[in-house]
């Protein structure tokens, strides 16, 4: 088994900062890209930043230069530091993974539970 557990999320007023996080953990050989997405009341969930095992990102145009997205291979675990954050952030924030349990195996795309973000004005 392999699972995603984020943590981090919370409520805070616009302006502040947030830094979430997703651990991977259980039968893992490697880890391609890892991404955060989000999903607000009433809205499709939608890509916010994804990073390679390379470590090249890619960002929403909501979210450019305010959202960083980081990772730690050595811990299996990727990082959204989220500031300047506005009232429209405010969503269930999902991890998500490329993972590769076994080395004959193909990659799969594993997801978290979700944080919640909640932004107030």
């Amino acid at each position: 088994q392999v699972q995603l557990v984020e943590s981090g999320g919370g409520s805070v007023q616009a302006g502040g900062s947030l830094r979430l996080s997703c651990a991977a953990s259980g039968m893992i050989f490697s880890i391609n890209a890892m991404g955060w997405y989000r999903q607000a009341p009433g809205k499709q969930r939608e890509l916010v930043a994804t990073i390679t095992s390379a470590e090249s990102t890619n960002y929403a145009d909501s979210v450019k230069g305010r959202f960083t997205i980081s990772r730690d291979n050595a811990k299996n675990t990727v990082y959204l530091q989220m500031n300047s954050l506005k009232p429209e952030d405010t969503a269930v924030y999902y991890c998500n993974a490329e993972i590769q349990r076994r080395w004959f195996e193909n990659h799969r795309e594993v997801w978290g539970q979700g944080t919640l973000v909640t932004v107030s004005s």
